[in-house]
């Protein structure tokens, strides 16, 4: 099994998130949602419409889903606008998983999520291996360089310890030297 990498690359995340809204709507959801959230891909094929979705049909702030209490997951606007175009455009009920095969009412699978996300990759010029995974890691790694502190960015990609994590998002612990610049 190859080792994949996060997208470091903001125009490449721009460049794969346009590829994925021309394509399908579907696709450009479950990337959105997995760059932006964090969310282990098992978990996120297995999502209902009814959990991002409160009772007046509107996208929820907070990801409903018991698993991912604490903490919580936050659905951003990006997030939200995607679901919301997505679920309206598709008809999709509350119980309808949100990432659906077209074929059954089942999820997608993970086979299926690899080829969606390799495709919009080499579409956007990214040579580095990609998968899955890459969606996670591209979560960690941009909550890490906008400052969000190693160990909540743990509790959410559930880890074991922030050296765990550093590694996993590709954060070299040595080339990253922190100043602390209290000016009072």
């Amino acid at each position: 099994m190859k080792t994949v990498s996060a997208i470091k690359s903001k125009k490449q995340i721009n460049s794969m998130k346009e590829y994925l809204e021309q394509h399908s709507l579907r696709d450009y959801c479950l990337f959105v949602l997995g760059i932006n959230s964090g969310i282990k891909l098992q978990e996120l094929l297995r999502l209902r419409v009814q959990e991002v979705c409160g009772t007046d049909g509107e996208i929820t702030e907070l990801l409903g889903h018991p698993h991912y209490g604490n903490p919580p997951i936050f659905l951003n606007d990006a997030i939200r606008q995607a679901l919301k175009k997505y679920i309206n455009e598709y008809y999709l009920i509350d119980t309808d998983y949100l990432f659906r095969s077209r074929k059954t009412d089942e999820p997608i699978t993970r086979q299926q999520a690899y080829r969606i996300i390799n495709s919009a990759a080499r579409e956007a010029g990214i040579t580095e291996p990609v998968g899955t995974t890459t969606l996670r890691k591209t979560f960690g790694y941009h909550a890490y360089l906008q400052g969000i502190a190693i160990s909540l960015i743990q509790k959410r990609l559930q880890q074991a310890s922030p050296s765990e994590t550093m590694q996993f998002i590709g954060i070299d612990q040595q080339a990253k030297q922190v100043k602390i610049n209290i000016n009072l």
